[in-house]
């Protein structure tokens, strides 16, 4: 990683291929620059919000208010049970035809 004298943080080809190889992505030649300037822009953008005052601003984990809405989990038959299971790859009878994990030892 490359600091220029001006306090930005800027990467190069080379770390985009450390960070490809990790990630177990093979990249063209195309993609590493497209990358690298990419990435070079994020961390440009965390620089400027790193410049931010925020020591009067609470910590918070969104940046809403807004409470998890959720529904209660209550057992309903569904009407079509043909229609779920004409959906499977393989059926048997009335039941989903699933392959053999198991071994009868």
């Amino acid at each position: 990683m490359i600091v220029s004298p001006i306090n930005q943080i800027m990467i190069d080809r080379e770390q985009v291929r450390k960070v490809a190889h990790l990630a177990r992505l093979e990249l063209t030649p195309e993609e590493e620059e497209e990358f690298t300037t990419q990435l070079g822009s994020i961390l440009e953008y965390f620089q400027q919000l790193s410049e931010l005052d925020v020591s009067n601003v609470p910590p918070t984990t969104r940046a809403i208010d807004v409470s998890n809405v959720t529904r209660s989990d209550d057992l309903q038959p569904f009407p079509d049970r043909e229609a779920i299971l004409e959906g499977a790859p393989e059926r048997e009878n009335e039941f989903f035809k699933v392959p053999k994990i198991l071994n009868e030892e």
